[in-house]
């Protein structure tokens, strides 16, 4: 199904529609000319088959990933394409997901956004993404997800009144990045992290890269259980999972101990930068071997190896003080930085309500 929608570009009238009337025949010819080529159409793709050649630099915005999730079980991709003359300048890529419980019982779906798509000309994000931001919402909206949640934005107050005038509304979030360029990454360690590191290397922890399928399943189930009971946490299916290792979309490491598992993640690249995406650790059971802070730092080193700008930790934590997890990850000496998720619900009351307790 498409989504079309048409703008007129700023250009045309420049003093309004009623400028038009006082135009040479000429002027008007020309016009019209240019506008019925600069028309910017928008529509939905939902197949892989409808999709068109995108330029894919970007992990979160690629074909690659519409396709893995449209292979999984529990998923629908939406790429939002914004052509010109027909050919594509920009693409926005959303995934709806089915979330599902026993303990704690639920049952809903959401929309998931990560940045604000991508663009053969930068300079155009600003005057391409509201109509895409539109046609994404209401392409939604008629899906009935419970929300739509946008976040890793490239700007804290980026489409600030588009996202308002769709109905969003913004949540003050810390997220955190360790800049790999400038600085060795050993040298921003605080004392305590490098001290649980060297204690973990003694007591023979290593760090590798998944190798075999049965690694991969047992990396699975470890991260599956990590944490176990979070509403807001959610692993994609193991068949994507695999799909990705297969593909090396991803790579998933491992911290060891004897042969066992005690740690593990998945990072993924895009443009030079590196996103730890998922961790797991058995933090509990062996707190001696510090596996959790070794498995992070061997991300991290993994990353500076490759020669990444920045590594990316992605939700750190829920948007208050005091966070256990963005306090953890900070001990890397990585850098906070505030910035907005937008969220927008379908249920209009509560979509009201949280837009009032939310307000600035």
């Amino acid at each position: 199904m498409c989504v079309v929608r048409r703008r007129k570009d700023k250009a045309f009238f420049p003093h309004g529609p009623l400028s038009f009337k006082k135009m040479s025949v000429g002027e008007r010819f020309f016009k019209k000319i240019y506008y019925f080529r600069s028309v910017l159409q928008t529509r939905i793709i939902t197949t892989s088959n409808e999709m068109p050649a995108l330029t894919n630099r970007k992990f979160f915005q690629s074909a690659e990933l519409f396709e893995l999730c449209e292979q999984a079980s529990g998923q629908q991709p939406l790429m939002v394409v914004a052509e010109r003359n027909g050919a594509p300048v920009a693409h926005l890529l959303a995934v709806v997901r089915r979330r599902g419980s026993l303990v704690p019982p639920y049952l809903f779906t959401q929309c998931r956004v990560y940045g604000v798509g991508e663009y053969d000309n930068d300079d155009e994000r600003e005057e391409l993404f509201p109509p895409m931001l539109a046609a994404l919402t209401a392409a939604v909206r008629r899906k009935g997800c419970l929300n739509i949640e946008f976040s890793e934005l490239p700007q804290k107050m980026f489409a600030y009144k588009h996202f308002r005038s769709e109905g969003y509304f913004p949540v003050h979030w810390m997220e955190v990045h360790n800049s790999l360029h400038s600085t060795p990454p050993i040298d921003r360690l605080e004392d305590k992290t490098l001290a649980k590191i060297r204690s973990a290397e003694r007591n023979g922890v290593t760090f590798k890269e998944v190798e075999s399928e049965d690694e991969f399943h047992t990396f699975y189930k470890l991260v599956s259980r990590f944490p176990s009971l979070k509403v807001r946490r959610y692993l994609p299916p193991r068949r994507q999972f695999l799909e990705m290792w297969r593909r090396r979309s991803c790579r998933f490491f491992v911290s060891q101990w004897k042969g066992k598992v005690v740690g593990g993640c998945t990072c993924a690249y895009s443009e030079d930068n590196a996103y730890l995406w998922f961790l797991g650790a058995k933090r509990k059971s062996h707190p001696r071997l510090h596996p959790a802070t070794f498995t992070v730092w061997g991300t991290i080193s993994d990353a500076y190896a490759r020669g990444c700008r920045h590594i990316y930790f992605m939700d750190v934590g829920l948007p208050f003080k005091k966070s256990a997890y963005r306090e953890f990850i900070l001990s890397f000496g990585g850098k906070e930085v505030s910035t907005y998720r937008w969220f927008r619900f379908s249920f209009a009351p509560l979509n009201r309500l949280l837009s009032w307790i939310y307000k600035e």
